[in-house]
């Protein structure tokens, strides 16, 4: 496949590119050549970038696709999957001529990002986020009906990733950036690994040159010596299995180096050079039959020695989306090698999931793509879908077991809680403690591989909406966002009366009343944390007292003062009550930035977490509150702890990449805590950005974070 890629890398003519296309299609159907015909009639006259003639992309789209799935109504809409947006053609035409399969993918296909002319935000803005997250949901969209359009805009994307030099250094990491955050998890997922290792390479050599340029000098420079002990392991293991009864055509070894932009997340991960990264090696071993994948298995374990932690079983435990392979890390003369045991079906999922399918005829049934359905969150903010969906696409996999042995796969660093709600959202909001390998724990402890979990629940909902960045999977984040925003609702809906009677000194009750009155019971949950909307039913409340000539509201004409808004601390408050000072309740620990209420008694206000549990008592059984709003001209403060390569001139490199990301350093400590390899430093900073995690996010982009710590406590004045 390296080869074939590279080999579309370095065609520009139509003739060149019709040759490989015909070399993956050597006996093409009439509908194909039809479609490579009038792909060439409306591609007439375009280029691209680089000059080149348009249909050039096209056309090797499809050759790339037919390499990946050998089904040629998928090549004929690779062909055509740019006539109807950049083109005189409509749907209509295609749908005449094709009939409705392939009308159907093209309609799918229809451009995402157009890379020739979108103008393309720039690499580390804010709105980066936002695009990608706009075009993952679109491309999951588009592919629900026909997982056949999702392939084909993998390999169109591969295809421009190919061809990235003709454009400028920003637009090169900028498209860079989104394949390897939206395109290369999505190929992961369908089980593509040729596909998402391609894709990945591809970005890392734009996004970290110098990195990219460490590891490619030092596997060219080692190429010899690595590939030495690459053949001398195979010839060990042949050897054994020959010994042990295989014939030599029973089974294929051949081995690798481990795609670069593995390895580069190896060193980012542990925090160290490439002369540290001990599995740079690899050897797969293909046999016929399942049974034989541990029979290899125990000769391996017999003739080197393995490292016990490394090893997983994917044959009897599969993962999340159908792979099955038998991986075991052995130690041995040469180093260390990692084997991966499988049969030439498991080989050929592994390789093509959902492609194989089609390229293999009997090879894709066993890709799983319920979490393709699965990811259809019901949020209003394309940040939070796209929050959610990353979780279930980025991360490496762990498999838990219920004590029943049902399994489970989950994200690396779930918790019980994730558990909880994997079983079943009601699980999960009515969780309240768990059993892991028998043993009562939080249900914030991590998992680990292999854990059996029990979730101990009650009959009521509980509460998590601190947990929510520390849980792991979309169910989980999902569930706690909308229960707490149920909770929420409800709490403003009920604090709205409560501020309302503590303004006008009347009954909750009354109200209540007078909200169904004016018909305002449906947006009333505004009024905490709208101050217009508080102004305007003040407005409204007068309007019809003052009509209607109700008996109170003369009483309100005499002792009634207008409110107004006071700042006092951390605070603005909008009422026509004293204000004596501000206390705070030892139930809860509100930071800057959290949603917050006010309750009043004895001229003092106190301040509680909306979603504090002795807060909503208080709520329902109506005392007395007022108005309150975080005062926000203050910055918020952070403490981060960063894992530094122990390099020279990195910290001026650290430095300089905080200021890019507008944060203001206030303190800096080195030496927290180190190896030989790597160091960590803590660094307090002040930022405008009140939301962590969004923070958090940016500075996981640029280092390796391991923990961040919001200084913005409330009671420190």
């Amino acid at each position: 496949m390296d080869a074939f890629l590279l080999k579309a890398k370095e065609i520009h003519t139509i003739e060149e590119a019709k040759a490989l296309l015909w070399e993956q299609v050597p006996s093409p159907l009439p509908a194909t050549i039809r479609a490579l015909e009038l792909a060439l009639t409306a591609h007439d006259g375009q280029q691209r970038k680089s000059g080149e003639p348009y249909i050039v992309h096209p056309i090797l789209v499809a050759a790339i696709t037919a390499a990946f799935s050998n089904d040629e109504t998928m090549v004929q809409a690779a062909l055509l999957h740019d006539v109807v947006e950049d083109t005189s053609f409509d749907i209509e035409d295609l749908e005449q001529e094709f009939g409705d399969d392939v009308s159907h993918m093209v309609e799918g296909l229809t451009k995402i990002v157009e890379i020739r002319d979108v103008e393309l935000v720039p690499s580390g803005s804010s709105e980066r986020l936002i695009n990608s997250a706009l075009t993952f949901r679109k491309m999951l969209i588009a592919s629900i009906k026909d997982i056949r359009v999702l392939v084909i805009k993998l390999c169109d994307r591969l295809h421009n990733m190919l061809t990235l030099d003709a454009l400028s250094p920003d637009k090169q990491k900028r498209i860079a950036e989104e394949t390897l955050v939206v395109y290369a998890p999505i190929a992961h997922r369908l089980g593509i690994a040729r596909l998402k290792n391609a894709l990945e390479d591809l970005s890392f050599y734009y996004i970290y040159p110098e990195d990219y340029k460490e590891i490619d000098t030092y596997i060219k420079n080692n190429a010899q010596n690595l590939q030495f002990k690459l053949n001398a392991f195979i010839q060990k293991v042949k050897k054994a299995m020959v010994q042990n009864g295989f014939d030599e055509d029973e089974f294929e070894i051949f081995g690798r180096v481990k795609h670069y932009y593995s390895i580069y997340m190896k060193m980012h991960r542990k925090g160290v050079s490439i002369e540290e990264v001990l599995d740079l090696l690899a050897v797969r071993i293909i046999v016929d039959e399942p049974i034989e994948c541990y029979k290899v298995l125990g000769l391996m374990h017999l003739e080197f020695t393995p490292l016990i932690s490394r090893f997983k079983d994917y044959i009897a435990v599969p993962k999340e989306n159908g792979y099955k392979t038998i991986h075991t890390t052995l130690f041995n003369e040469e180093g260390i090698v990692e084997a991966q045991i499988r049969t030439v079906q498991m080989h050929r999922l592994a390789e093509y999931g959902v492609a194989a399918h089609w390229k293999y005829k009997d090879g894709g049934d066993g890709v799983n793509l319920e979490w393709l359905e699965s990811l259809h969150y019901q949020n209003e903010s394309i940040e939070e879908f796209y929050e959610l969906a990353k979780s279930d696409l980025f991360s490496e996999d762990i498999t838990v077991f219920s004590p029943k042995g049902d399994y489970y796969t989950l994200p690396k660093g779930s918790t019980a809680l994730d558990f909880a709600y994997a079983i079943h959202s009601e699980v999960g909001s009515n969780a309240v403690d768990a059993l892991i390998n028998k043993r009562n724990v939080s249900l914030l402890t991590v998992l680990k591989n292999g854990d059996i979990v029990k979730i101990i629940k009650d009959d009521k909902v509980h509460l998590h909406c601190s947990w929510l960045d520390t849980v792991k999977t979309s169910k989980a984040k999902d569930g706690i966002r909308s229960e707490c925003r149920a909770r929420i609702k409800e709490s403003d809906t009920l604090s709205a009366y409560n501020i309302l009677a503590t303004l006008f000194a009347q009954n909750n009750s009354e109200m209540k009343e007078l909200a169904k009155v004016l018909e305002l019971q449906d947006s009333i949950h505004k009024l905490p944390v709208q101050l217009d909307y508080y102004k305007d039913v003040i407005h409204k409340i007068a309007e019809y007292m003052g009509a209607k000539e109700v008996r109170f509201w003369e009483f309100l004409k005499r002792g009634y003062k207008k409110p107004k808004l006071k700042e006092i601390e951390h605070f603005k408050f909008f009422t026509n009550k004293s204000l004596d000072g501000v206390e705070f309740d030892y139930c809860c620990h509100p930071k800057v930035g959290d949603q917050i209420v006010a309750f009043y008694k004895d001229s003092k206000v106190i301040i509680h977490h909306k979603l504090c549990k002795k807060a909503y008592e208080k709520i329902v059984a109506g005392e007395p509150m007022i108005y309150v709003h975080w005062n926000t001209t203050k910055l918020s403060r952070y403490r981060l702890t960063i894992s530094l390569q122990n390099q020279k001139g990195i910290l001026a490199d650290l430095l300089t990449k905080l200021s890019d990301l507008d944060l203001n350093v206030v303190s800096i400590e080195l030496g927290i805590h180190s190896s030989e390899s790597a160091e960590y430093c803590q660094i307090e900073v002040e930022s405008n950005e009140s939301k962590k995690s969004l923070l958090a996010e940016k500075i996981s982009q640029k280092f390796k974070l391991i923990e961040m710590i919001s200084l913005d406590d409330a009671y420190n004045k």
